[in-house]
C-alpha cells in the first residue's frame, strides 16, 4: 500500500484530496493509500448528508473565524484541528468479501485500527456502527463514501484536541449510538494518551504502507475544491 502524508494549507484542499485519491484510484490511475494528516486550523466539517442547521452553532463559527465545509463521505459532523490526526484510507473492494458491505468493511477496518492501538490502550474496542472508543468513551469517528470498486474511509483520532471546543461549535446530535447514553460532548469524548508520531506508525505498520509517495493529484485537487468544495451550494445543500 502507498503512504501519503500530506496537509494542504487549505481544509477544501485537504477535503479535495480525500475525494481525488478514491477518484483517481476508480479510474484506474491510482490504488490502495493510506494518508494521514492534521488541520493546522479549526474546522467544522460535515458529512454529505449532514444537517447544517441541525448539527452546527453557525452563528459562533462565523464570529470566531471558524470555516463550516462539507467532505464527500457520509457520518456525523466533526471539529478538526490541532491534536485531532486524520486518516484516510482508498481501498480496493476486491482485497477482502468484507470491504463490500457497509457494515462489514467498518468491522474490518476498525479492527486493523483497534488491533495497531490495544497495546497502547488495552481497552479500545469498536463501538456503534463507526466509532473507537475506549471505556465508553470516543476517541475515533469514522465514515466512508463508495464507488464501484474502491471505497474511501475517513478517520479522526483525537490525540491532543481541545475538547471543550466541541461544545462550542456543534450541536448534540440528534442520531447518537446508542453506548452514548445522552452524554454531552465533554463526557463523551477522549484524547487518547498518545503522541501523533506513534499514532502514525501503528497506522502505517497496520495497513503495511510501505512505500511513501510525494506525488498527488494536484489538477483534480484544485478542480474539485474550485468547483466542490468551496462552493456554498455544497456546503449549504442540507
Amino acid at each position: 500500500m502507498h503512504f501519503l502524508d500530506q496537509t494542504l494549507p487549505a481544509l477544501p484542499e485537504s477535503l479535495a484530496l480525500d475525494e481525488a485519491l478514491l477518484l483517481e484510484a476508480e479510474a484506474g490511475r491510482g490504488g490502495d493509500v493510506l494518508r494521514l494528516w492534521e488541520s493546522h486550523q479549526l474546522g467544522v466539517i460535515l458529512g454529505a448528508g449532514g444537517r447544517l442547521g441541525e448539527d452546527v452553532d453557525e452563528t459562533t463559527c462565523r464570529a470566531d473565524g471558524v470555516p463550516i465545509l462539507r467532505r464527500s463521505s457520509g457520518g456525523g459532523t466533526v471539529l478538526l484541528g490541532p491534536g485531532c490526526l486524520c486518516y484516510t484510507l482508498v481501498l480496493s473492494m476486491e482485497h477482502s468479501p468484507a470491504l463490500r458491505e457497509i457494515g462489514s468493511s467498518y468491522s474490518f477496518i476498525l479492527a486493523k485500527v483497534r488491533d495497531a492501538l490495544i497495546d497502547l490502550l488495552p481497552s479500545v474496542e469498536q463501538a456503534g456502527i463507526s466509532d473507537l472508543a475506549a471505556a465508553g468513551h470516543k476517541f475515533s469517528g469514522n465514515a466512508q463514501q463508495r464507488k464501484r470498486a474502491y471505497l474511501l474511509h475517513h478517520g479522526t483520532l483525537l490525540y491532543d484536541f481541545d475538547l471543550s471546543l466541541l461544545s462550542r461549535y456543534l450541536k448534540i446530535p440528534a442520531r447518537q449510538p446508542e453506548y452514548r447514553h445522552q452524554r454531552d460532548h465533554a463526557a463523551f469524548v477522549r484524547n487518547l494518551p498518545v503522541e501523533a508520531k506513534e499514532l502514525r506508525r501503528c497506522l502505517r505498520i497496520a495497513w503495511r504502507a510501505e512505500t511513501k509517495v510525494e506525488a498527488w493529484p494536484e489538477a483534480l485537487v484544485r478542480q474539485l475544491a474550485a468547483e466542490k468544495y468551496c462552493r456554498e451550494e455544497w456546503i449549504r445543500r442540507r
